[in-house]
């Protein structure tokens, strides 16, 4: 951990020397840090402005460069969480899968079968969870969500620690980032063509029960749905992406359901849905 930690300081300091070296005394680098949790996240903001005084080139490529910096940032906030399962069968065969390189994925938090949380990574970086993915509008859930991973092979129950070392998480990053209830979903809501987790053992009711998620009213044989109801309209307003409807009605049964034998809709799962819909309005 020092080791890195140093490593990272060392590579800070170098590029600090790089930048001033590339500046005359006129544009000072000011370099600001902070951190969060037990990351270090450096900003560079830009430097004053000063117009140049000859016609150098090189002056004036500068000083367009300083004009088009700005002090106007802050740091990403996540307003989505993606539950997703390892599909892996340890957390040690996770971690390993996270550190290489080539596999190009991550996530924000891991949850072991026994409960015990792992941070990998700071909440306001972007973890690379999600994929191609798309939820209403926003088609990159990378830059918009946090990414937690529950250690589980996708064809076995959770456990009830693990569950609760989640719901005690949900709740604190939902009061941290004041996450609207709506905005806790799962990886195969977003990716319905390639994703399939959290699977259908995962408890999406206990969670919406929580304030994570929501669930549908008690469905009753007496619930009339509109003649008029179009079933793929609403599941494109909850958030699915319809253009391929098959993937997109095996999500919503998967997660609300807890069916993903077939493709269709039954009365049932109409009912569902239009339940479902008039949340979302």
């Amino acid at each position: 951990m020092v080791s890195n930690t140093l490593k990272n300081i060392c590579s800070i300091v170098l590029v600090i020397i790089l930048m001033a070296s590339c500046y005359r005394k006129q544009y000072p680098v000011v370099v600001k840090s902070i951190i969060i949790h037990d990351t270090v996240v450096v900003h560079l903001p830009p430097v004053p402005i000063v117009p140049p005084t000859t016609t150098n080139p090189i002056d004036s490529l500068l000083f367009d460069v300083h004009n088009a910096a700005s002090p106007n940032f802050n740091l990403r906030k996540p307003c989505f969480i993606i539950i997703h399962h390892t599909a892996q069968d340890s957390c040690a065969q996770t971690f390993y899968t996270f550190s290489l390189e080539r596999t190009k994925v991550s996530a924000h938090y891991v949850i072991g079968r026994d409960g015990r949380k792992y941070h990998l990574l700071n909440d306001y970086l972007r973890a690379w969870h999600a994929g191609v993915s798309k939820w209403g509008t926003i088609a990159d859930m990378n830059s918009c969500s946090i990414g937690i991973e529950l250690d589980n092979n996708g064809k076995e129950p959770f456990s009830g620690a693990q569950i609760n070392t989640l719901l005690v998480l949900l709740d604190t990053l939902k009061k941290m980032y004041n996450i609207p209830t709506s905005n806790f979903i799962g990886h195969a809501d977003i990716a319905p063509r390639r994703k399939d987790d959290p699977s259908i053992f995962f408890p999406w009711k206990l969670l919406s029960e929580k304030g994570f998620g929501l669930w549908q009213d008690s469905i009753t044989p007496s619930i009339n749905v509109d003649s008029s109801f179009n079933s793929l309209e609403a599941l494109r307003i909850i958030g699915y992406d319809i253009s391929d409807s098959t993937a997109a009605i095996i999500a919503f049964k998967r997660h609300f359901m807890k069916d993903e034998s077939s493709k269709t809709l039954n009365e049932w799962d109409k009912k569902t849905l239009f339940n479902l819909y008039k949340k979302y309005l």
